[in-house]
This record gives C-alpha cells, sequence and structure tokens, in this order.
C-alpha cells in the first residue's frame, strides 16, 4: 500500500501547473521576464485600463500572482493561496470582458480558467504530496477557505469596481 493515491498525483499536478503559470505571469509583471513588461511596463498597460495607480496595481497583481502561484505549487497556505488567484484573475477578467469569451478574441477565457481552478484548489486543499500536509496544516484550516474566500472577494470587488467606475467614467467623457 502506497501513501499516496491518484486523487493526490492528480492534486500535485493541478498544483504545479496551475501555480506554475501564475507565478509565470507575476514574474512578467515584476520582473520583464518571458516577455513582460516588468513594473514600469505594466503599470502603464494598468494606467490604461483603468487601474490607477498603474505601477502600484501592477506590483499588487504580479506580487499576488507570483506569491500564490508559488504556494498553490508547493501546496503551502492552500486556502489563501487559491483565493489570492482566484482575485487576481477576477481582475484581469474584467479588462478582457468587453472581448467576449475566448481568448482567441482577446476575452477572458484564460483568467476565468486559472481563478476558477485555483479557487476549486483553495476549496479542495493540497493533497497529501504537499508543504500543508507535511507542516500538519497549519494553513489549511477549513476555517480558512471561507475566510479567504470572502476577504479576497471583498478586496476584489472593491478594486474592480473603482476600475469600472474609472472605464466608464474616461468613457462617458469621450
Amino acid at each position: 500500500m502506497t501513501c499516496f493515491d491518484r486523487r493526490d498525483l492528480g492534486l500535485l499536478l493541478l498544483r504545479v501547473g496551475t501555480g506554475g503559470v501564475l507565478a509565470a505571469h507575476g514574474a512578467q509583471k515584476l520582473f520583464g521576464w518571458f516577455g513582460g513588461g516588468g513594473v514600469e511596463g505594466t503599470g502603464q498597460f494598468m494606467e490604461s485600463v483603468g487601474y490607477v495607480p498603474g505601477k502600484a496595481n501592477a506590483a499588487v497583481a504580479g506580487l499576488t500572482e507570483a506569491g500564490s502561484g508559488v504556494l498553490l505549487a508547493l501546496g503551502l497556505a492552500t486556502p489563501a493561496a487559491g483565493a489570492g488567484a482566484a482575485g487576481a484573475m477576477a481582475g484581469a477578467a474584467a479588462v478582457h470582458t468587453p472581448n467576449g469569451f475566448f481568448a482567441q478574441s482577446g476575452g477572458y477565457e484564460h483568467p476565468a480558467f486559472l481563478g476558477l481552478t485555483a479557487a476549486a484548489l483553495g476549496v479542495t486543499g493540497p493533497g497529501r504530496i504537499s508543504l500543508d500536509h507535511a507542516l500538519g496544516h497549519f494553513a489549511n484550516r477549513d476555517w480558512m477557505v471561507p475566510a479567504a474566500l470572502a476577504v479576497t472577494g471583498a478586496a476584489t470587488a472593491l478594486v474592480v469596481g473603482a476600475r469600472n467606475k474609472r472605464v466608464r467614467q474616461v468613457a462617458e467623457e469621450e
């Protein structure tokens, strides 16, 4: 009998894959790696789509994506990591929503999928092949799931709501 089962291996693959993609996106924003704009270039983009101040929003988005991605991949603080990544992806999806669903048209398909997968991992837990399991789940308690999702949901609603208000104001002025 093994100490790991198919579920644990599947969760490991989901965590590492999703976390790796999120961490890479965060590194684009923070450091300009993988063809990204770094904080400066990403900040200019963030300003252009209504996230003001741009550099601060770029830094927060990059830190959230990179940090949540690394934590998910490691299976550490999984509820917070999943919720943080879901919040960051909700912010990205808001930018792409006017383009429809599919990514080929610039839609929100990719951030929605990453956010949903990260949230599901936060709810499900990391499995036994994880640092949470190895450390006795001190940062992965049942009560942490709704707490992390509630705090992230409230913060995301405020940030995206303020951004959407700015975008509407600019459209009305034009």
